[in-house]
């Protein structure tokens, strides 16, 4: 059991990362149009839309992002609190 919660957590950590690495790469000119870029599109990009229905840019600014990362770690300490509390 702790090691299904080990990589669960795991994979939690690995998609935040994800989602960093996938906001700074719209800082770089054609970085998302590569083939890593698109693979973290794929990945990142429909987790993120839930967010952009509901949080619009400011200006040239998209919050979305911070947002979708601070719910993730919420998710992420919720499944630590159940894991603490099964043990």
């Amino acid at each position: 059991m702790q090691e299904i919660f080990q990589i669960i957590n795991m994979a939690f950590t690995v998609y935040t990362f994800a989602l960093i690495i996938y906001i700074f790469m719209s800082w770089f000119p054609g970085a998302r149009e590569s083939a890593f870029g698109e693979v973290l599109t794929k990945i990142c990009e429909p987790y993120l839309e839930v967010f952009r229905k509901f949080i619009p840019p400011l200006g040239m600014i998209d919050l979305s992002p911070i947002v979708a990362i601070i719910v993730l770690r919420f998710a992420q300490g919720g499944l630590q609190q159940l894991y603490w509390m099964l043990i």
